[in-house]
């Protein structure tokens, strides 16, 4: 995770980002500080890098690349806003002894880490459409040695796939289909047991941008329907609250980066 010490919203580059909407910067500093709390008390261990006064979007993490074992898939991000964020992850990964990655292709391709991927069920699920493209997706494959199933997102509200997208363990996902066209919702239906299915008032909560530690998932909101199913299959709900970072189009997922990953040999 990464402090927001210098987050804000100071340009626009999604649909919630608005110069005039600013967050309350005391408040997302007492969120982001209740959310790490939350982790810890689930059972997560939490890692920080240290953030760069330029980079105001440092602190979505999930978004710096994907985690495979000891080596990290670095982003390349679609963005010349985000884009110098790379260099201070890949110093971070490095310093930790890890292995960096860099896509390799034709062209530029943009690809945006755990924001627009997922491993399930033994392959990966990985969004493009918006910041990650269809053609980094057979270069995953090729560096992760895993069967990529791609979803294409086709409303800029969820521009990431993480927003419209949250497995729980291999049989139970949170689902937005409403983010997805018709083909990538076949898909996701083939591959998903027993999803969640989101109405789109519940989907626009970010309450698929949460993250699981073991029984545990912690969401930005939990709509009650939501919240009676997660009971039912066994989840304890713990909400942490981040209005201050909706405002820039990000919540609980995005501000974490999974470090235990390993999609190789991923079976849930």
């Amino acid at each position: 995770m990464c402090p927001p010490d210098y987050f804000g919203v100071f340009y626009e580059i999604n649909p919630w980002m608005h110069r005039e909407n600013r967050p309350d910067f005391e408040l997302a500093i007492e969120q982001w500080h209740n959310l790490v709390a939350n982790l810890r008390r689930a059972g997560a261990k939490v890692e920080i890098i240290e953030p760069v006064k330029e980079l105001p979007d440092m602190v979505y993490v999930a978004n710096a690349g994907l985690v495979d074992g000891q080596r990290l898939i670095l982003s390349r991000f679609r963005h010349a806003e985000r884009q110098p964020e790379s260099i201070y992850t890949s110093q971070w990964f490095q310093a930790r002894g890890r292995e960096v990655a860099e896509l390799v292709g034709e062209g530029d391709i943009c690809f945006e880490g755990c924001g627009d991927a997922f491993p399930f069920r033994g392959s990966l699920l990985a969004g493009y459409g918006f910041r990650s493209d269809l053609s980094s997706h057979a270069v995953l494959s090729r560096l992760l040695g895993v069967t990529v199933h791609s979803v294409k997102l086709v409303d800029p509200r969820f521009y990431h796939f993480d927003i419209s997208f949250s497995p729980l363990d291999n049989r139970h996902a949170i689902i937005n289909p409403a983010a997805w066209d018709r083909a990538s919702n076949a898909i996701i239906e083939q591959l998903v047991p027993e999803p969640l299915v989101l109405e789109l008032d519940e989907a626009l909560t970010f309450c698929a941008n949460s993250v699981v530690v073991g029984k545990v998932v912690v969401m930005p909101a939990c709509p009650p329907r939501v919240g009676r199913i997660l009971e039912r299959w066994g989840y304890d709900v713990c909400v942490s609250p981040v209005s201050e970072f909706l405002k820039a189009g990000g919540a609980v997922r995005c501000l974490t980066l999974p470090l235990d990953m390993t999609i190789s040999k991923f079976c849930l």
